[in-house]
């Protein structure tokens, strides 16, 4: 019987968990805290393991004490430089027997990123044949952020890696994506699994089939707010209209497949879209198709996304005509909805909105929320916002400029370092920079400043936030995080420098025309 080691995903049929030696598996997972919780479960499903870190000490995986796993494991340590990495492969060979056996190699993709794509498929031809030479299989654990980046140069290395799988956190549950995995002379390909997180660690879910209409007799019904129309009669004898969204809500929950158009004016009313958006997708099924007209300008690319993973099908943008609308509705009948809705409402708004902070904030507390929010794997990969760096013109010290800076939304974060304003504009488009900008500044902003550097990647805004990091005064690195505070306000003009107060002269005129005191 060939021999085979486990990844120890519970319920997973052994097809997609399963690694024979020799081979080298590749496991990328966005959170670091997930990656360290699976490593785990791979440690405590094997009778006999070697461990290989980088960036941490191997045994911190170890601890607390796993309740199963080899009694007996070999821990290795390998230096964050890239030359570390290269002889990675020449080291196996030295510490590795004949016996088969199973290598676990942990490690951050800010230590991977250190090779070229070409040096990585170098890198994997000798791992192979070292594992080959040797009989032992090797997983490969990368998490952090740009994992992302990663896996789009793994999906070119089908030759030289016998299984590649993604793990990514949901608002109430994770992802198991299965690029392709190779199972005694078997490939499996393009499989994705819904799993929860036990003591145990993760297992996969068995979703019961989603909620399927009855009868189809209402697919050509339109459930619609009035304004939707534009004060137009109804189309047809199919179409019903309501003076609110309330009632649209309402008379959406007794069907089945029928259209449900609500209308948007003002950004006050996303949460309350949210919830009956929601609850209407998860009470009712796929097969309800939901729209949502902007009447008004009012959603932003963050409320976009928030309606979308409520279950909205489609949003019709402020300025499209009613020839376009109506085309929306038609290119969406016969459509079901086949997106994971997570059940926890409040979860899915959480990580979804911009963090709860805005204004003024110290360099070190800035640096610290930017790197929060970038941090969210929920959100969409350089999509998370812009960092902008703000030099004032000759004359204008950066002081003055801030006193002129009001960010209005939750998640716009200025503060100050030498002769330059920083902003970060949570879920800011490119293109949307100079609105945001003439929003947030109370004068013309090409007159205030006379250079601007904008970072818009991931990456980018983190690499350049570490080097204000290391800028920070010291007395503010002594400060102890306060994230978890009120919101921050825009920060004070500062104090004015004291005035003498004038002092009221009565003149009275001499009969020359000499004027005195």
């Amino acid at each position: 019987m060939a021999i085979s080691f486990t990844l120890g995903i519970e319920q997973v049929q052994n097809e997609l968990i399963d690694m024979q030696p020799p081979g080298c598996y590749w496991l990328t997972v966005n959170r670091p805290e997930d990656a360290r919780r699976l490593a785990r479960q791979v440690i405590a499903a094997q009778s006999a393991l070697t461990l290989i870190s980088a960036g941490e000490k191997p045994q911190s995986l170890l601890e607390p004490v796993l309740a199963h796993g080899p009694d007996r494991i070999p821990c290795y340590s390998l230096a964050e430089k890239r030359r570390a990495l290269l002889d990675l492969p020449e080291d196996l060979a030295r510490i590795l027997s004949a016996k088969p056996r199973l290598i676990l190699f942990f490690n951050d993709f800010s230590f991977i990123e250190k090779l070229s794509p070409a040096e990585l498929i170098i890198w994997l031809k000798k791992i192979n044949h070292t594992l080959s030479v040797r009989n032992c299989c090797l997983l490969i654990i990368t998490s952090g952020s740009g994992v992302n980046n990663l896996r789009q140069s793994l999906l070119n290395t089908f030759r030289q890696l016998n299984g590649l799988a993604h793990l990514e956190y949901q608002p109430d549950s994770w992802n198991y994506r299965v690029s392709w995995w190779c199972h005694h002379h078997r490939l499996m390909a393009d499989r994705a699994l819904r799993l929860s997180c036990r003591q145990t660690g993760f297992a996969a879910i068995h979703e019961k089939e989603q909620n399927t209409p009855l009868t189809l007799n209402d697919e050509a019904v339109c459930i619609a707010e009035k304004q939707v129309l534009e004060g137009a009669p109804p189309l047809s004898s199919y179409w019903q209209l309501f003076d609110s969204n309330e009632l649209v809500a309402s008379r959406a929950q007794q069907a089945d497949s029928a259209t449900v158009i609500f209308s948007l004016s003002h950004n006050e009313q996303i949460r309350a879209l949210a919830q009956q958006v929601h609850s209407l997708r998860l009470s009712r099924g796929a097969g309800l198709k939901i729209v949502i007209r902007e009447m008004q300008t009012s959603l932003r690319y963050s409320d976009e996304r928030l309606l979308l993973a409520c279950g909205v099908n489609a949003i019709v943008p402020f300025g499209a005509p009613m020839s376009r609308f109506l085309t929306t509705l038609e290119s969406l009948q016969g459509q079901r909805y086949n997106r994971h809705v997570p059940v926890n409402l409040e979860a899915l708004l959480f990580s979804l909105q911009p963090l709860q902070l805005r204004g003024f904030l110290p360099l070190e507390r800035f640096c610290q929320a930017v790197t929060q929010l970038v941090d969210n794997t929920l959100l969409p990969e350089n999509g998370k916002g812009l960092l902008v760096a703000l030099r004032p013109v000759p004359g204008l010290k950066p002081e003055q400029a801030l006193t002129l800076c009001k960010p209005r939304r939750y998640g716009d974060l200025v503060t100050l370092l030498g002769d330059r304003l920083y902003l970060f504009l949570s879920s800011c488009r490119y293109n949307d920079l100079d609105t945001a900008l003439k929003f947030i500044f109370r004068l013309p902003h090409d007159e205030l400043f006379s250079n601007r550097l904008v970072w818009f990647e991931d990456l980018q805004i983190l690499s350049e936030v570490r080097q204000l990091k290391a800028l920070a005064p010291e007395a503010w690195k002594d400060m102890p995080p306060k994230l978890n505070v009120a919101p921050a306000s825009v920060a004070p003009a500062p104090a004015a420098t004291l005035r003498q107060t004038p002092q009221p002269v009565t003149l009275s005129i001499q009969p020359t025309g000499t004027p005195h005191e």
